[in-house]
Order: C-alpha cells, then sequence, then structure tokens
C-alpha cells in the first residue's frame, strides 16, 4: 500500500526494520536516534533522545540506567514538538524493556499531549522467534501489506540451518554463553538461547523467552562453556572488542576452556542480537558460522563477527 495519507513514526530500531522488510520504508517520516537500518532511513527527522551517554563505560551506564529508574524518570525522551510537526498517523514502539527504547507508557502520554493528531500506537512485544514473525505480520496487516513472502523467506533460512545440522549427536553441539553486558555480568535471554539451539548450540544459564540473566565471575567459570560469545546491547563490533578485551583482564581468564580452545567470539549485537526483527534470520545464521565453521560459511565475519 503506498498510500499517502499514512505517516509513520517509529520509535524502535526493530520496527523500522519489520516496516522496511515490508517494504513501508517511504511510508516512516520519523525515527528513534537508535534507528539506523536501513541506511535510508538515517535522514528522518529524530523524535527522541537518551538521558545518558553510551560511550561512559558498561558499569556507568548500567549505574545511571538504575538511577534513573529509580528516580522514575525514563532513560529517553520523546521530542513531542517534533511528533507535533510530523503528525504521524500510526506511532510504532514497544512494551518490553525500558532499556531498549520509549517505554509504552511515555509514548501514550506523549501522543496524548498532540494537539493536530492522534496517531494509533503499535506496541511490539515480542520473546521468541514466533513473536518477531507474529510482529512482522501484524504490521502488515495493519497496513494492508502481504507479509506472506517475507515470512516464508524468513521461515526457509531457519529451515536451511537445521536441516545441515540434523546429523549432529548431542556430544557434537558445544555449550555456549552469550554475554549481554560485562559489567555486571550479564547473559542474553530472550530470542537468544533460541537461536544458540536452533545454530546447533547448547545455551547455557538463560532461559528462552525469559528476561536477561545476571550471573557471577564464579559461575562462568565453574560451568566453563565450550564457547564465549560477547553481544552486548547497544554496541557495534569495534566497542564490544573494547568490551571484551577489558573483561578478558579478569584473574582466571587464561583457564576458561574456550579461551584455552580459541573459542572466544565478538559480534554486532546492535545490528543483530539485540533487535527483535527480520534480521534474527541473520543473527542465526551468525551463530551458526561461528559454533559450526565446518558446515557454515555464510560470509559474515569482519561484518556480523569475529574473533576476539
Amino acid at each position: 500500500m503506498t498510500n499517502n495519507s499514512v505517516r509513520i513514526v517509529s520509535l524502535i530500531p526493530s520496527g523500522t526494520e519489520i516496516l522496511a522488510t515490508l517494504g513501508l520504508t517511504n511510508e516512516i517520516v520519523g525515527r528513534s536516534h537508535e534507528c539506523d537500518y536501513p541506511p535510508e532511513i538515517q535522514n528522518l527527522p529524530i523524535c527522541t533522545q537518551a538521558r545518558l551517554s553510551s560511550h561512559d563505560p558498561s558499569r556507568k551506564i548500567h549505574d545511571h540506567v538504575n538511577n534513573l529508574i529509580q528516580s522514575a524518570l525514563s532513560i529517553y525522551q520523546i521530542k513531542t514538538d517534533i511528533l507535533e510537526k510530523l503528525q504521524p498517523t500510526h506511532i510504532i514502539t514497544q512494551d518490553q524493556c525500558d532499556v531498549c527504547a520509549v517505554s509504552l507508557g511515555d509514548v501514550e502520554q506523549a501522543v496524548a499531549s498532540l494537539v493536530h493528531s492522534s496517531p494509533q500506537i503499535v506496541s511490539l512485544n515480542p520473546n521468541l522467534l514466533e513473536d518477531v514473525w507474529q510482529d512482522i505480520e501484524r504490521v502488515g496487516n495493519i497496513f494492508g501489506v502481504d507479509s506472506v513472502h517475507v515470512l516464508e523467506n524468513l521461515a526457509a533460512r531457519v529451515t536451511i540451518c537445521q536441516r545441515k545440522l540434523q546429523g549432529l549427536s548431542l556430544t557434537e553441539l558445544p555449550t555456549v554463553a552469550c554475554i549481554e553486558w560485562t559489567d555486571p555480568l550479564m547473559t542474553a535471554a530472550n530470542w537468544i538461547p533460541e537461536l544458540v539451539n536452533l545454530a546447533g548450540g547448547q545455551s547455557k544459564f538463560s532461559l528462552t523467552g525469559q528476561p536477561s540473566t545476571t550471573i557471577s565471575w564464579e559461575t562462568l567459570l565453574q560451568s566453563n562453556p565450550d564457547i564465549i560469545i560477547f553481544m552486548p546491547c547497544g554496541f557495534d563490533l569495534n566497542r564490544t572488542r573494547q568490551e571484551a578485551n577489558l573483561f578478558a583482564q579478569r584473574p582466571d581468564w587464561q583457564k576458561l576452556h574456550a579461551v584455552h580452545s580459541g573459542r572466544v567470539y565478538i559480534t554486532d549485537g546492535n545490528a543483530f542480537f539485540n533487535r527483535p526483527g527480520p534480521r534474527l534470520a541473520d543473527s542465526l545464521e551468525i551463530l551458526a558460522e561461528i559454533l559450526h565453521p565446518e558446515i557454515f560459511d555464510y560470509g559474515y565475519k569482519g561484518t556480523g563477527w569475529d574473533t576476539i
């Protein structure tokens, strides 16, 4: 539907990517400060700003986030004046993580203050891969776009991955720790354990569909996973490399099995793993490449992931 009357503001990167994959890029009139993909949306007006600096050390970011939440302040501010000018018909947001994007409550409050428009709020709240696919279908339905082809393509990529792994025995499935934050130490959850298992691994610590888990350094040492993958929330490959190198200075780091066997990896968590959108299919392929290089070579090394 190339309907000129549709004006969408997306306040969450995964929402922007879902719109783009459904062919609705031209209908997006505004975005969040974190929406950076696909590249053609980068010149659109920005409707949010952060109250903290993402350049700070991990512990400082974590503490700042906690302080804001405890003060009942949002981590992000919505620029209501820009929303007013844009007069959107729809706003895409999320109701899952107040650290990842503006909260649903903030969006509702901002919309209530608009004089010239009363946009429909579309809130996404995915915890599993299936939820993400359903969100794509739901967004397609709202805007009269057929999502069948997009969803079939995503499902096919998952199926191809699984078929190639069919012959593996349990002993050939490595144990994997996915690190979502380094200080404090947190392991990735929601859709990540599911992706690890689909890519031929055994996810440690976190449960599929549940929030991320804080673990102690001792717990990581004791469980001694075969593979460690860094995917800090909101960080690109270079920033993740810095974080991983800092983390590797801990005592006993060298004792870890994954370190000995050279199976510690960094990823671009911001582009792939942290965003519940269509690029989770890429994330699955990245994990498959990391876990089973003898079976998969999609060509993501150097952009989606690298060795430490």
